[in-house]
């Protein structure tokens, strides 16, 4: 992640400078909150990941490590085998941010850094964060959905949302067009994101379902927790990331910048998509064998 901070660290620097132009549809108030912010997730994204492969990582509080690694998690795994993919073919879209963050001019250097980036610490979490996790709490991905686990109120009610929002992300994919105002300006990568994202919809749904109803019982608990880990983490971390930038563009109506989705619409997609992102994730952590320490 470090040269995907340096490049931020530029955009803002020669953005303050007039030395950079900015994004379009942005101000220079609005392109430096915007990349400083990111500056601030990359710097937190480089502490985890050390965190959780040095010793002292175990000594970090257990609920704000276990935030952050869901959110960073939900953020790059779950979109590795699209931008995996089109990295290997060369795609300038091949990262999901560039769709609202990409500077008019950037050069191919960079682009190829900020998605080696994305790709390196996506396989670094795949990697690192479940032997992390086994380390930390061995006993929650331990044994059989069947082994006592304890149900969660409200988990059916986020499953159903979840559902719900995963069902329009895949009926935009396959071309459905209610809810979308500028068909024209649907790409590729546009529909490629929203099946991955409805996709990640359905599997954490089925997923958190299966680990708080403890079925099937002879299923190994580890698999429905890792992906409602990641699918909740993709919904809440996407979804959150979506919706901010769905309300800018709502608030500031900028001329040259816009999505090819009804704002309102979108606005309440991602909304009904975080919260049930966060439901599902409070549902797994109150989900775990009877044998198991908090």
């Amino acid at each position: 992640m470090t040269p995907y901070l340096l490049i931020k660290v530029s955009w803002v620097a020669g953005a303050l400078l007039g030395l950079l132009p900015v994004g379009a549809g942005f101000g220079k108030a609005e392109w430096v909150v915007l990349n400083s912010a990111t500056i601030g997730m990359a710097a937190v994204g480089i502490v985890v990941a050390l965190a959780l492969v040095r010793p002292w990582g175990m000594r970090i509080p257990g609920a704000p490590m276990a935030f952050c690694a869901w959110v960073g998690a939900g953020f790059l795994v779950p979109v590795l085998p699209y931008a995996v993919l089109s990295w290997l073919l060369g795609s300038a879209e091949g990262s999901p941010e560039a769709g609202g963050e990409a500077g008019p001019s950037m050069p191919g250097w960079e682009a190829a850094l900020v998605q080696f980036g994305f790709v390196g610490m996506g396989l670094g979490l795949a990697i690192a964060l479940p032997a992390y996790l086994r380390r930390r709490w061995p006993g929650v991905f331990a044994g059989r959905l069947g082994d006592g686990g304890r149900s969660s109120r409200g988990a059916s009610a986020v499953a159903v949302v979840a559902v719900v929002v995963g069902s329009i992300w895949l009926y935009w994919a396959a071309g459905g067009t209610a809810g979308v105002d500028r068909r024209g300006e649907r790409d590729p990568a546009w529909y490629a994101l929203s099946a991955v994202f409805g996709t990640w919809a359905y599997v954490a749904s089925g997923a958190t379902w299966a680990a708080v109803r403890g079925r099937p019982a002879h299923l190994p608990r580890w698999g429905p927790m890792v992906l409602g880990w990641l699918g909740s983490g993709s919904l809440f971390a996407w979804s959150g990331w979506k919706l901010a930038f769905t309300l800018y563009l709502a608030l500031a109506q900028p001329a040259d910048a816009s999505l090819p989705e009804n704002l309102a619409v979108a606005a309440v997609l991602h909304l009904a998509a975080v919260a049930a992102g966060a439901g599902m994730l409070r549902a797994l952590l109150r989900t775990r064998p009877v044998y198991s320490n908090p």
